[in-house]
Formats: C-alpha cells, structure tokens, sequence
C-alpha cells in the first residue's frame, strides 16, 4: 500500500487563507510565522509596525443567503497602562 508523500510546504494561497484566520482567531504566533521580517502594511489606515490590532468584518446576508452589505473595524490595542479594565477596550 503507497501512502501519498507528506507535503512540507504551504502554497502562497493556503498561506494568505491562513493570515486571514489569524485576523479571526488573534492567533498572533502564527500570523508572525507567516509575515516577512520587514513585513510592509498597505492599509491606509494603519502605518507599518503599527503595533497590535484587533480587527473584525460583519456581513449582513439578503433573503437568498447572498452576502448584501459589508464592514470592517480595525483599530491600534492601546497600551495596557491605559487600561480601565482587565480585559482591554476588546
């Protein structure tokens, strides 16, 4: 019995779906294993190393199931120190 050979390497689209997830997840390991050492952001909202984020899309589907309108919120964790709470502004 041939077992298909293990593949070591993800494509570059299995990587992209992957940082995505991380957006979902806040796995921030991963999305770091993933990002180039002087990784280049080109949101205009966000410079470059513009420390951590948090991010989120919400999707409002029509009667058909088809996605109908769509947003997104992305936004700089603030400094722990600047706290009011334990678990931050998220």
């Amino acid at each position: 019995q041939q077992t298909a050979p293990v593949r070591q390497e993800q494509s570059q689209a299995e990587k992209a779906l992957a940082l995505i997830n991380t957006f979902a997840t806040g796995d921030t390991d991963t999305a770091r294993s993933l990002l180039a050492d002087g990784y280049i952001q080109h949101n205009l909202a966000y410079g470059t190393g513009a420390g951590e984020q948090v991010a989120f899309d919400i999707f409002r589907f029509d009667e058909n199931g088809k996605i109908a309108e769509h947003w997104d919120v992305m936004e700089t964790i603030a400094d722990q120190s600047t706290w009011q709470n334990q678990n931050g502004k998220f």
